[in-house]
């Protein structure tokens, strides 16, 4: 069964992507914030065929600690669900892109209308001076900054080495750096067929205190975003039991995936 909902699902998905990108298209003569709004749509239409077919709806914990005026946001990445849902929880976010992802057809299009914040991460200090500056403008223009500090989507269970451009920004002190951690990837994997029914949770912790040197901020950054997320996952796999298990060490001491129990709820 959760197979077929998962079909339909992307099914609608990718359907109605390709609808919203030839929207956006029409679009690209107006003002960004004209394609801001269809993405926001386009979010809530992802959301709402989620809690419909798949049966996954979300929460968000830590409302209270979003700061009055523009802020940095730096989230674990372990779904494509991730992006979307900050435009529900923010108005008007802008994300912090690596290159690459600009050479996409038409996507990289609506990327540069809408002012992401691309940053080359082969770019050395002339790219994170870069990163810093567009940063600077972006929270001077009253937007949110979301940043993935690890640069790219995990899995469950993983974690890789955070990049140097968050520290670049909150130097900078143009404004606070949230930590914010999640549990998307156990529900909505990455390059996953299957959407697994539950509830994913989006928790905003404490903003990151002023004044520390680099060294301290990226240790306390990711401890306090690698804690968070490993206590959602544990506590998502006790309220939904079919969730992919822990990996666990194999014969050959590499950590392997333990099957996913099969859904006994919607």
């Amino acid at each position: 069964m959760n197979a077929l909902r998962s079909l339909a699902f992307n099914v609608l998905f990718f359907s109605g992507t390709a609808v919203m990108l030839l929207l956006m298209w029409v679009l690209l003569p107006f003002p960004y914030t004209a394609i801001q709004r269809t993405v926001t749509l386009w979010g809530q239409a992802i959301r709402w065929l989620l809690r419909t077919i798949v049966g996954l709806g979300f929460e968000v914990r830590g409302r209270e600690n979003v700061p009055d005026g523009p802020a940095v946001f730096a989230c674990k990445h372990q779904s494509a669900w991730d992006i979307v849902i900050f435009y529900a929880i923010t108005h008007d976010p802008t994300y912090v892109l690596k290159k690459e992802l600009m050479r996409i057809p038409f996507w990289g299009w609506y990327a540069t209308k809408v002012r992401v914040i691309v940053v080359d991460r082969k770019g050395g200090g002339g790219a994170l001076k870069g990163l810093v500056r567009a940063a600077r403008a972006t929270l001077a223009a009253g937007r949110p900054v979301v940043i993935f500090p690890e640069g790219t989507r995990t899995a469950p269970d993983e974690r890789r080495a955070y990049q140097p451009g968050v520290y670049a920004i909150y130097a900078e002190g143009a404004a606070p750096v949230v930590p914010v951690a999640v549990n998307s990837g156990l529900f909505w994997g990455r390059r996953s067929f299957v959407k697994r029914p539950g509830v994913i949770t989006l928790e905003i912790l404490p903003p990151m205190p002023p004044g520390l040197d680099r060294r301290a901020f990226m240790a306390e950054l990711e401890n306090h975003i690698e804690s968070a997320t490993a206590r959602l996952v544990a506590e998502a796999r006790r309220r939904f039991p079919w969730l992919p298990k822990a990996a666990t060490p194999d014969a050959r001491g590499e950590r392997v995936s333990a099957p996913p129990s099969a859904p006994t709820s919607p």
